[in-house]
């Protein structure tokens, strides 16, 4: 494991996930009521004996450089470490990354100094628990160039994937990138025998589909960034012409996986992780997901009803509330009698004190957190909001898309920005 090499895309300026996305970056975007998305892939490194990692990302770095360098201290012994690269003008490149594949161009001489046999390429915005030494084993015992690993879905989620095509021995022939009509995605059906033969039983699932999860060796990484024209994205171009040139395998994973990329999915992976077998289990003894150590006190919940919720450190929950089906984030401050179900708040960076709680009432500034008596549903509450008391964050119209003055709204998902403050009784 010492000979591979981790790269992990931050992706780009994350529009699907805004607001989310207005102050952070993507990997920097908080998951499961206490972990950043940036956690999922490093965790999973860190499991699978990989400690060598570098996170590449070009837009609101900041914060997630500050997780990173507060988070991952390696032994000085083992040579282990979490860097991140952002984007940056040089005497040969001014431009901003132009794709996944232009990204790690443009990093190259981190890969080419490093004495790696291989460089895995993995995404900063997906859910999951892989231990990479599978995908190694794979990858070494075949011969292969480059391994790609794949994960059967069905007709309909196919349109969103780069999807492969693959011989008996597991060697990718074909590579299409979100297909969408019917001439392009039936020649890439998997029969349900060559799943059962891999040990695989989807019979509704007979598409594989790429996970943005990639192992290169080291030359063949440099000889398809070098290839002309030059590449800016691995799906798009590299895979399907490198399977000419290059052996390219698949590893098959049939585990939970979840892209994180919109609002949507975003929402509906973290309120999975609510119910009582959750398809992602937090508390498996096994694949620990690792974060940064806050010190927090434990939360303190008052005369409350909750159901199927997951309730972060250092909140503050005031009697009266009835909490269901939702993620509470740490730090947060909710007032008595506030109904919250469906629904995701991702709670404080701070606490405030007596003296900025008593200014901010006297300029008519709601608290930190929810007040008493606010109804929230199918909502996504960002980090530091102030919601008033009596307000109903609800969608009651049932608007699917759109913007207003305190929120926005994405596939019927009511969204607040960070830091918004709420009058007292407002209606959304």
């Amino acid at each position: 494991m010492g000979e591979v090499l981790s790269l992990i895309l931050g992706g780009g300026r994350g529009t699907r996930l805004y607001p989310l996305t207005q102050m952070r970056s993507k990997p920097a975007v908080p998951v499961a009521g206490k972990y950043r998305l940036i956690d999922i892939p490093i965790s999973n490194c860190i499991n699978s004996g990989l400690n060598r990692m570098y996170v590449l990302t070009q837009f609101l770095s900041v914060s997630l450089h500050r997780h990173i360098a507060n988070t991952y201290k390696f032994d000085p012994f083992s040579k282990g470490f979490v860097e991140v690269l952002a984007a940056q003008q040089t005497n040969d490149k001014a431009d901003w990354y132009q794709g996944t594949a232009d990204a790690v161009r443009q990093q190259i001489r981190y890969v080419v100094e490093d004495p790696c046999r291989e460089v895995l390429i993995l995404s900063g915005d997906q859910l999951y628990r892989m231990d990479y030494r599978h995908l190694i084993r794979t990858h070494r015992q075949t011969g292969a160039d480059i391994t790609i690993a794949v994960i059967p879905v069905p007709r309909d989620q196919v349109p969103g994937f780069g999807i492969v095509r693959l011989d008996d021995s597991s060697r990718v022939v074909d590579f299409v990138e979100k297909p969408k009509t019917e001439p392009e995605i039936a020649p890439y059906h998997t029969p349900p025998e060559w799943m059962t033969r891999h040990g695989v039983n989807a019979p509704d699932r007979p598409y594989l589909a790429s996970m943005g999860i990639y192992l290169f060796n080291r030359r063949s990484l440099l000889e398809q960034l070098n290839a002309r024209p030059l590449a800016t994205d691995f799906g798009k171009e590299i895979f399907p012409r490198s399977i000419h040139t290059h052996k390219v395998v698949a590893h098959l994973f049939d585990g939970y996986w979840e892209d994180l990329g919109t609002i949507k999915a975003y929402h509906d992976a973290n309120i999975a992780l609510t119910l009582d077998n959750p398809p992602f289990d937090l508390n498996s003894p096994e694949g620990v997901i690792y974060t940064r150590m806050r010190f927090l006190p434990a939360s303190r919940i008052a005369g409350c009803d909750m159901r199927q919720s997951v309730i972060g450190d250092g909140c503050m929950i005031q009697p009266g509330t009835d909490i269901e089906r939702s993620l509470i984030g740490l730090r947060s401050i909710i007032g008595r009698g506030v109904r919250i179900s469906n629904s995701i708040l991702l709670g404080a960076d701070r606490y405030e004190t007596s003296a900025e709680i008593s200014a901010n009432r006297s300029g008519g500034i709601p608290d930190i957190g929810i007040g008493d008596g606010t109804v929230i549903a199918n909502a996504i509450i960002d980090k530091d909001c102030r919601v008033g008391r009596g307000a109903r964050i609800t969608n009651d119209a049932g608007v699917i898309d759109g913007e207003g003055d305190y929120f926005v709204i994405r596939d019927g998902i009511v969204v607040l920005p960070r830091g918004i403050s709420i009058p007292d009784g407002t209606v959304i």
